[in-house]
């Protein structure tokens, strides 16, 4: 093989889903490791709120959950499970709104041509699940307004079970796997913002602006002083950012949508001024390092403990429970719709562009990964208090939906991935460990099933 050197890697190979880039190999790790602490901790906290829900000890769980804190003439008076829903994660999806600006900013998205794949099957993805939730529930106007619930993808979950059952797995199957599940995210905040906001109040939303333009000049103005300066972040930038989701919240958008607003402000690139190359990475790389564990480890299990609490009501409520169109329609969609969607997609892109899949991977792990992709756990625990709000039992159907689909499709994702696995461990020994001129291991190197 024909040594190359640090500054000339190799090339990503040309099929559908090739490896990325080097450099995009290195970040999508350290995130996926971060997101499966994150993902640990969110099946913990939500296996507790399932537990404590249907124990002897419920009472004491529903009126923690619904306990009323904050200042009601700034609409700010909320449940506990309010304040997690709306206020903790939207520092999710700030880091949502800061990942998606750097992938089509300076990562590997800003290409079309890798582009199109994970946001094709990501879109595949998200109207697959919706259509077959639709058709189940198409007799019943009151339940057909739940259709977006089987859209989305948990990635905290979904990545703990890849690094459990997926560690020799391609870097390409994971860094489809993160971009899938991000651009899965935008859509999701898109039709959260477009289909589940009611009541709208111009006045503050307009108001909104105001701090949003201020937050956006002075990170943009001195990204090097807050990417230095930590505690200029918490005590300038974070009251500027609390001012725009209190606003938007206000004005009766859903406030998570604030948190992407704010996130895509910060800027990806470094200023030139400042040095160049080795200036240091962007403030929007730095606050993803800084605020990342934030949300893994705290923001999104505290939303599962308050969310995933569920009186199921013994065996024959959960019997109950799968009868109902809505569940139905949420497992059906998670399980069937996602893999459909994103396989088919994918599929019907290699028919249109006569584009093979990388020469490295095999149908059958894009099959995996697409089941995994049925985890819908976070943001479809959101979209069920939403479309439900004030319809205690089949809000409650909606989350048994919820949780039975995404251990079924975890489940299913991990044998068949358990199996790609051991096929590519198999692989890693028989090959002959090549290395660059720096020592850099040669992962670029053919791993042909």
């Amino acid at each position: 093989m024909v040594k190359e050197t640090s500054d000339h890697l190799p090339a990503p190979r040309s099929g559908l889903l090739g490896r990325g880039t080097y450099s995009e190999v290195l970040r999508v790790g350290e995130i996926l490791r971060k997101e499966t602490v994150g993902g640990i901790l969110l099946v913990i906290a939500a296996a507790v709120a399932l537990i404590w829900a249907n124990s002897p000890a419920s009472e004491s769980y529903f009126a923690l959950r619904d306990l009323r804190i904050g200042y009601a003439p700034w609409h700010l008076e909320l449940s506990l499970g309010a304040w997690a829903a709306d206020g903790l994660l939207a520092v999710f999806f700030f880091l949502v709104g800061l990942e998606l600006k750097r992938e089509f900013v300076a990562g590997d998205l800003r290409s079309f041509s890798k582009a199109v794949v994970p946001v094709a099957a990501a879109v595949g993805g998200v109207a697959i699940p919706a259509l077959i939730y639709a058709a189940i529930n198409l007799s019943s106007p009151e339940t057909s307004q739940g259709w977006a619930i089987p859209t989305a993808t948990d990635i905290a979950f979904a990545v703990a079970v890849l690094a459990i059952v997926g560690s020799h797995l391609p870097s390409a199957l994971r860094i489809f796997l993160l971009t899938l599940a991000v651009v899965d995210d935008l859509l999701a905040i898109t039709i959260i913002a477009l289909f589940y906001s009611d009541d709208l109040h111009l006045t503050p939303l307009l108001l909104a602006f105001i701090p949003l333009a201020l937050f956006t000049i002075l990170a943009q103005k001195y990204r090097r002083f807050f990417g230095l300066k930590p505690a200029a972040t918490w005590f300038i930038l974070l009251p500027i950012g609390f001012t725009v989701w209190a606003l938007v919240h206000a004005g009766g958008i859903h406030a998570t949508v604030a948190g992407v607003l704010l996130g895509f402000a910060v800027p990806v690139i470094r200023s030139r001024a400042s040095g160049g190359p080795d200036a240091g990475p962007g403030l929007s790389e730095i606050f993803e390092h800084r605020f990342r564990p934030l949300s893994a480890g705290f923001a999104v299990p505290v939303f599962a403990f308050f969310s995933a609490g569920v009186a199921v009501g013994g065996w024959n409520g959960f019997l109950s429970a799968l009868s109902d169109p809505v569940t139905l329609g949420i497992i059906a969609g998670l399980v069937a719709g996602k893999p459909i969607g994103i396989v088919g997609t994918t599929w019907l892109l290699t028919k249109l562009t006569r584009v093979n899949l990388d020469a490295s991977l095999k149908w059958v792990d894009l099959i995996g990964v697409a089941l995994l992709a049925g985890i819908g756990f976070t943001v479809s625990l959101l979209i069920a208090d939403l479309s439900f709000t004030g319809s205690g039992t089949t809000n409650d159907h909606a989350k048994v939906g919820i949780l039975a689909a995404s251990l079924a499709a975890a489940f299913l994702a991990a044998i068949v991935l358990r199996s790609r696995n051991k096929h590519y461990r198999i692989v890693e020994a028989e090959e002959q460990i090549d290395a660059d001129d720096d020592g850099t291991p040669d992962i670029y190197q053919d791993r042909t099933p």
